[in-house]
């Protein structure tokens, strides 16, 4: 299957609010290991800040985009495999584990290959959206093609929910944040470029105020038990 998840890198994205994480948690150099690469966008963004990154792919027909993007390129199922290439200093599991029959093996697999000080970056879709929770008030659960209610989500979290995940894998949760509903892709041509910054801007505010609400989706750090200094 072609990748069909397009990366948001614009203000307030999930994605653009964990690249920041990565830069302010990790290490400059060292290596990163991004579970689930997808088209490889992470891994471009993130070359200059690592001495070596890899690439873990399900999808063999992003074998070419791959390794323009990562310094070594794994194509394989999360599922099936035994170990994860090591050492890293950080791991990114970004819109992966909602996607897993068994996550909590995932987390631990990457918890092995975290050398001290290293960290664990993940991102979810939020189950406890809004738009979820107005749609069960209406008798509404409808899978879509992609978004929170993606046909190919197997898992569904909360922030209580991913944090128990993780935590029982033997990580201690660092820092949470919340992505806004993002607008820019679902009514972003009907608006003009200031109408519709100016709703983002709005939008990404309320978000880190009622972020259980409307966070649309959790990105988490986290460390193994006992190791680095909290942020």
């Amino acid at each position: 299957m072609a990748n069909v998840y397009q990366f948001k890198d614009f203000a307030g994205s999930s994605h653009r609010i964990l690249l920041g994480l990565i830069r302010q948690y990790s290490i400059t150099r060292g290596t990163l290991l991004d579970l689930g690469a997808a088209g490889g966008e992470l891994g471009a963004a993130l070359r200059d800040h690592f001495d070596r990154t890899i690439g873990f792919e399900f999808d063999g027909e992003n074998l070419g985009r791959l390794k323009q993007s990562f310094s070594d390129v794994v194509i394989g199922d999360l599922e099936r495999i035994d170990r994860l290439p090591r050492p890293a200093h950080a791991v990114v599991l970004a819109d992966v584990l909602e996607h897993l029959r068994d996550p909590g093996r995932t987390l631990r697999m990457a918890r092995e290959v975290l050398v001290p000080g290293g960290h664990l970056f993940v991102s979810v879709p939020n189950i406890a959206n809004i738009t979820t929770r107005l749609g069960l008030l209406f008798g509404i659960f409808q899978y879509r093609d992609r978004g929170i209610l993606d046909a190919t989500h197997l898992r569904f979290y909360t922030m209580r929910t991913i944090r128990e995940e993780i935590e029982k894998a033997g990580f201690e949760v660092l820092h949470i944040r919340g992505s806004a509903v993002p607008i820019r892709l679902i009514i972003g041509n009907y608006l003009p470029d200031p109408a519709l910054l100016a709703s983002e801007a709005v939008l990404s505010r309320a978000t880190q105020l009622w972020r259980k609400l409307l966070a649309y989706q959790i990105i988490l750090v986290a460390r193994p038990t006992g190791g680095g200094n909290r942020r």
